[in-house]
């Protein structure tokens, strides 16, 4: 695979992505009454890996940042609906830690990506 777009060598655009797939298909088993947590944590997981993918393409590092800050904000979305699936029994106790802890780890990674970005370079 040698055309790889930039993006696709982040390692938190690669966690992102895996575990936007997981929660896909978790969601995706969810009864049909709760179709709107449904769609809803899958909008919100998906824009995690879709923002920071586009905000790799931006040219000026103020436009990467803002993309990197829609993904993190995307991904304190998906906080309480994984505590609502959670608390309705949509999701066990494992799945919401599982969740919880790649989201917490997510959110670092793009927190860093941001500082970094931030630093002016010499």
């Amino acid at each position: 695979m040698n055309n790889v777009f930039s993006f696709e060598k982040l390692e938190v655009y690669k966690k992102s992505l895996r575990l936007s797939i997981q929660i896909c298909r978790l969601a995706s088993s969810f009864d049909y009454k709760y179709q709107r947590i449904r769609d809803q944590l899958i909008g919100a997981i998906i824009s995690i890996p879709l923002n920071i993918a586009e905000g790799s393409g931006r040219n000026y590092n103020k436009e990467k940042i803002q993309f990197y800050k829609i993904a993190r904000a995307s991904l304190f979305e998906c906080l309480p609906i994984l505590e609502i699936s959670y608390n309705i029994d949509l999701i066990s106790v494992d799945q919401k830690n599982f969740i919880r802890n790649e989201l917490t780890e997510i959110s670092k990674m793009i927190s860093g990506l941001i500082k970094y970005l931030k630093i002016p370079n010499p």
